[in-house]
């Protein structure tokens, strides 16, 4: 995988969810990229196979028939040696028999056997000679061994009647010299026959090792490549297929679509993720906004309570006017209208905040000032913690760097905390909200601190799970501290706990601090 597809992968992380307004924009996008997907020519992993397959047995194959005809080329040439060998055999015996004639008057005829033998021999693979020899020595040889024949028969005819021929000894002289002359050409012949072939022969042996070097050599290199390709092909996909469920474990649901020029069994798997995605958006849309709907049922009861008082205060007010209207002056009736407006104004701010928490909309990421947004979200509870008797501290270091996010995920991730920490604490206790730089280098910690009853070692790593709680029945759903932990990760950050049973609890939101917004809510992604 290139370095900037990971770098977009990770980088999606710190995608702002969609809500159920951007759902419809989200099936499109799922749609548009299948389309994507399934538009591109199909070149699956299983026809990569069987092409580097049917390759390397093509190339066996073909290096197979070349060793075969060399090795058919090496027996030709042996058994042609053969032949060679034999033909000097007959050559040697009837030059060992001429001299044995020479010598003591014998064997005439056991040399001429030897030279009918020989020429059998030489005329049973004429073609093969001819090839070798070519036409002019070829030529050569055959006239020397009919020469050779025609001495031998001339001495046969000499010894026959040599008792009536005065001069027989004179012609056997000159007949040997030519004789043996001819006998010599016979044998120097034959060698050089024998040399070439053994040459031909050694030339052969040495082209087929050649070829068995190269063809294992080529060969191992075809495997080698086509290994490399095929698992890097498999395994840059598999890469590829965890990032994008790093992506999606962390709450960007951006779809799949095309990074290759063609399509394999792996874009079954990519249309699979995208509507699996479109599911999971839309089940964690409905859950987030279902759990803050729980949060403002929650609240409910401390607008109501707060409500009653600005209300009582217009009622009263406007009754007093009614009855003493004539008796009132100017001036005090101006003062009496405005007492209405003003605690309708605080009725109407109320209502407004709550309506705020309350409606539905779509992911806004925008520079954030937290140390405002917790002042407003300690005011929306400010209801629960007057029922509650409780005191809540926000204390900021100040001149902190803001970070970039959506501004009601995580004024209901901070409400959640804060309504948690209500419950968790004693009547009259107090809670403490601290917003301060984190450990880790760029970035911002905010801490809810409550000094309740803690949270007991055994369950303390349960407390994110899905429909935990340690609540009463029917006081709680198990999905706040899941809903928050999902809306921190999406912005890039995470949530850590530390608590002591009797003690209180701390919950640290880390968030990362951003001077250059991205658009992470487009992230690409590709397969």
């Amino acid at each position: 995988m290139r370095e900037s597809e990971k770098k977009d992968a990770v980088d999606s992380e710190g995608a702002a969810p969609v809500t159920l307004e951007g759902h419809y924009e989200r099936i499109k996008a799922a749609e548009s990229a299948k389309k994507g997907l399934l538009a591109r020519p199909r070149y699956t992993f299983r026809m990569q196979l069987y092409l580097s397959f049917l390759l390397v047995f093509l190339f066996a194959a073909a290096t197979g028939a070349i060793l075969i005809f060399v090795s058919h080329e090496v027996e030709k040439k042996q058994r042609f040696l053969e032949i060679v060998n034999d033909y000097m055999l007959e050559v040697q015996q009837a030059r060992r028999y001429e001299k044995n004639f020479f010598l003591y008057g014998t064997n005439l005829s056991d040399a001429l056997e030897n030279v009918y033998g020989a020429k059998t021999i030489y005329a049973g693979d004429e073609d093969e000679l001819i090839r070798i020899l070519g036409q002019v020595r070829h030529s050569q040889i055959t006239k020397n061994l009919e020469r050779y024949e025609t001495l031998l028969k001339v001495l046969a005819e000499l010894e026959r009647g040599r008792a009536d021929n005065i001069s027989y000894r004179e012609k056997i002289k000159e007949i040997e010299v030519e004789l043996r002359e001819q006998g010599q050409k016979m044998v120097s012949y034959g060698q050089e026959l024998m040399k070439k072939e053994k040459e031909s022969l050694s030339e052969t042996i040495l082209r087929s090792r050649t070829i068995h070097v190269y063809a294992l050599a080529f060969l191992l290199a075809l495997l080698l490549v086509n290994a490399y390709l095929l698992g890097r092909r498999i395994l840059g996909t598999i890469n590829r297929f965890s990032l994008y469920a790093q992506r999606i474990a962390s709450g960007n649901f951006t779809p799949i679509t095309p990074a290759r020029r063609f399509r394999d069994e792996f874009t079954d798997l990519a249309i699979g993720i995208n509507q699996m995605i479109l599911q999971l958006e839309s089940r964690e849309a409905v859950l987030v906004q279902s759990h803050k709907m729980r949060a403002v049922g929650t609240l409910t009861a401390g607008v109501a309570h707060e409500l009653n008082n600005p209300l009582n205060n217009i009622t009263l007010t406007a009754h007093m006017l009614l009855e003493d209207y004539k008796r009132l002056s100017d001036e005090e009736r101006i003062d009496m209208l405005k007492d209405v407006v003003g605690e309708a104004g605080r009725s109407k701010a109320i209502i407004s905040n709550l309506l705020d928490f309350a409606r539905e909309s779509t992911s806004h990421v925008e520079p954030l000032d937290l140390e405002k947004m917790l002042k407003e979200t300690v005011s929306l509870a400010s209801n629960q913690l007057k029922l509650s008797g409780m005191k809540i501290e926000l204390q900021s270091t100040g001149y902190l760097p803001r970070v970039h996010g959506d501004s009601q995920q995580l004024r209901q991730v901070f409400l959640n905390l804060i309504l948690n920490a209500i419950d968790a604490s004693k009547k009259g206790g107090k809670i403490q909200v601290l917003l301060m730089p984190a450990d880790d280098p760029g970035y911002i910690a905010v801490k809810v601190v409550d000094f309740g009853t803690g949270i007991p070692e055994h369950i303390l790593g349960n407390i994110f799970d899905p429909f935990f709680t340690t609540k009463p029945k029917g006081k709680g759903t198990g999905l706040g501290l899941s809903v928050s932990q999902g809306i921190v990760a999406k912005h890039g950050g995470r949530i850590r706990v530390t608590s002591k049973e009797a003690e209180g609890t701390t919950f640290s939101v880390i968030l990362p601090v951003t001077t250059i917004p991205a658009d992470i809510s487009r992230s690409p992604t590709s397969s």
